[in-house]
């Protein structure tokens, strides 16, 4: 099979989880790789994870003026709601659903898997942990929305699913506002997602770091800040 291309960080040790995350549009696998020591967990005896870097196929965007970039799926329209290329969307969703197969294939339990996305990134999380057909460890939505409304379903495995959503409150790109819709939409399918704002623009801030590093210690290891 072919897998994404993907910048893979291994930990000191055999890998017993794993932590797949998917970047934004027109960036790259590189861009949260070098978040990875900032986090700290080095050092934790029982987190060995592989961190999962995959790297979008680059497509021209519509509402870049038809410009190539890495990019998960077109967005044909930046209205509210986003028109986005359907197709292309559930075909990256595909994609990671095969490296999901693929770790559970090197012999890590779904229950030690995280999904995490930045924007465009994380609309694709959306769509692939909450439709996972295995219970899975927990999805980190960050800076980002849901994309496709009408294929989002969750599946019985994943109802206790620990999400949690990280936006900026200044945030031009994906507005708050989404981050919102999100958040109630899951919270209507019976989730309980952590919401979580900073006082940023559509980035990552220290104080998210730190959110996310006790999110994955909890999720991972049973333990948390």
């Amino acid at each position: 099979m072919n897998y994404l291309p993907a910048i893979e960080i291994e930990p000191t040790k055999n890998a017993n989880a794993a932590v797949i995350w998917l970047h934004g549009l027109g960036a790259s696998g590189d861009d949260f790789a070098a978040v990875v020591p900032a986090l700290g967990l080095s050092n934790q005896s029982d987190l060995n994870i592989r961190f999962i870097f995959p790297h979008a196929p680059v497509i021209p965007i519509s509402v870049n003026g038809g410009m190539s970039m890495p990019a998960w799926y077109d967005i044909l329209s930046m209205d509210v709601e986003r028109k986005i290329n359907q197709q292309q969307f559930m075909q990256s969703a595909q994609q990671v659903k095969d490296l999901i197969e693929r770790e559970l294939d090197r012999g890590i339990s779904s229950e030690r898997i995280v999904i995490a996305g930045f924007s465009q990134g994380g609309a694709v999380a959306y769509e692939v942990a909450l439709n996972f057909e295995q219970p899975l460890a927990g999805l980190m939505a960050l800076s980002t929305y849901v994309a496709s409304p009408s294929t989002l379903a969750l599946k019985p495995c994943n109802a206790q699913l620990p999400v949690m959503i990280c936006h900026g409150t200044e945030d031009n790109v994906v507005p708050e506002s989404l981050g919102l819709l999100a958040l109630e939409k899951l919270s209507s399918m019976g989730l309980k997602p952590e919401y979580k704002t900073y006082a940023m623009a559509h980035s990552v801030s220290p104080g998210q770091i730190k959110h996310i590093t006790s999110f994955l210690k909890r999720v991972l290891s049973g333990s948390g800040d």
